[in-house]
């Protein structure tokens, strides 16, 4: 009885050739049309995945995948991440104007001190390309839409990976031979890296420009010297570290956190071989990796993002886990927005002492700095760095003020007032 309607049709009479002739030609027709539509959806799907061959046509939209690369040449030098695994890299190839121009982009991820800490961290993207994604979107500083990323957008642009746990900046002479399976390798990954990008073009580069955000903001101070130095004498060269002016500040209980913290990056991974050597003939070496001594030295013209009350140091150098047993700070070094007027005065102490340690680069006439009184991290590689919604100073954006500074239009030393006086920012909220 399925069939009954289908039956109902064809057994009124018997076809005639004339019948089965106009069949054939409606299922052909039907068949064609079913072919044409799947090619269509095939073609035009794969060309959203598909990067292209030659930047003589358009370039890819904003916003598209950039895949990741692993770093062969890494296996010659030993340059590995701390699991053993080669370490990798996103590059997306610059156009037009752009074309003779690098933008470098260190990726952020914290640091590991302790054997313990860096076996955890071996099993994420933070220790081992195992982990990381097969493709990463560009956006921020690294888009390629001019909306997004007025001056920097047709650049070559590169997404370093991070997965050695201390700032491009370990030694194998760290290691521990005793079964750990830990390599400490990341100022031979910052080298691997070089040498490969010098080899697909960097080493003609007319501009360039080293970023890096947060444990990278880290890395881009330790090795801005040594980026201009690589590449030619007539290119114009700069750094730019995002929310990596960590401070050697006292925690809620007068403990120096941070300071302690560091000492054991130092001590596990031999961090002092990678640090300014006159820093640290001079002091402890340890506070050689605070960007407040590093910058004293630095050459290379430099810029500093960075908000005033930067939440990654609120909720690990002023009000670090185990500071507060009673849980006062528990929303506070969270949000911004739940901490009462004594919490307030305390965070207002912190923006001070940020613009204390910034003062002596501040009279720096190379420099550029844009201070936010927002309470995020991490800013120039998402829409922070240029939008509608982006946090203003001045009525500029961050892009805008970076681009003045590079581009030597007019000085770029932007300050914001405290909080809560700047309507345009974005306060993280993680709670």
């Amino acid at each position: 009885m399925a069939n009954t309607g289908f039956c109902a049709f064809c057994c009124r009479r018997k076809w005639v050739k004339r019948d089965w002739a106009i069949a054939t030609v409606a299922i052909t027709v039907i068949i064609a049309a079913v072919i044409t539509v799947i090619l269509f959806y095939t073609v035009f799907s794969d060309s959203r995945n598909r990067k292209t061959s030659s930047p003589t046509f358009a370039p890819p939209s904003a916003g598209d995948f950039v895949p990741l690369t692993l770093l062969q040449s890494a296996k010659a030098t030993g340059a590995f991440c701390l699991d053993g695994s080669l370490p990798g890299y996103h590059f997306q190839k610059g156009f037009g104007s752009g074309s003779s121009n690098w933008l470098l982009h260190i990726e952020g991820g914290g640091w590991c001190n302790s054997i313990e800490s860096c076996n955890s961290r071996k099993g994420t993207s933070l220790g081992s390309s195992n982990y990381m994604e097969h493709q990463v979107q560009f956006s921020g500083i690294l888009s390629q839409d001019p909306s997004q990323n007025p001056d920097f957008y047709n650049w070559n642009k590169v997404k370093l990976r991070y997965c050695d746990g201390a700032s491009f900046a370990g030694h194998p002479e760290s290691e521990f031979k005793n079964g750990t399976e830990l390599f400490f390798r990341g100022q031979l990954i910052w080298e691997a890296m070089m040498n490969e990008l010098l080899s697909l073009g960097l080493s003609k580069a007319k501009e360039a420009l080293l970023t890096g955000c947060s444990a990278g903001g880290l890395a881009t101070f330790i090795h801005c010297d040594d980026f201009r130095d690589q590449l030619p004498k007539d290119a114009t060269v700069k750094c730019l570290a995002d929310a990596g002016y960590f401070l050697d500040e006292p925690d809620i209980l007068g403990n120096r956190t941070m300071l302690a913290f560091y000492r054991d990056v130092l001590q596990l991974q031999g961090v002092a071989k990678s640090l300014q050597q006159d820093c640290v003939g001079r002091m402890e070496p340890v506070k050689c990796i605070f960007p407040q001594e590093i910058i004293k030295n630095v050459k290379t013209p430099f810029f500093v993002v960075n908000p005033a009350y930067d939440s990654w140091q609120i909720e690990n150098i002023l009000v670090p886990i185990g500071s507060d047993p009673q849980g006062y700070w528990s929303s506070c070094r969270l949000s911004i927005k739940k901490c009462d007027a004594t919490q307030i005065k305390r965070l207002q102490g912190y923006r001070d002492a940020m613009l204390k340690a910034l003062s002596m680069f501040q009279r720096n006439e190379e420099g550029g700095m844009f201070i936010n009184s927002c309470f995020s991290h991490c800013q120039t590689s998402y829409s922070a760095w240029h939008s509608p919604n982006s946090p203003r100073i001045n009525n500029k954006t961050m892009a805008e003020s970076v681009g003045d500074w590079y581009f030597n239009r007019k000085e770029s030393k932007l300050i914001d007032c405290p909080y809560p006086c700047n309507p345009t920012c974005n306060n993280d909220d993680y709670t």
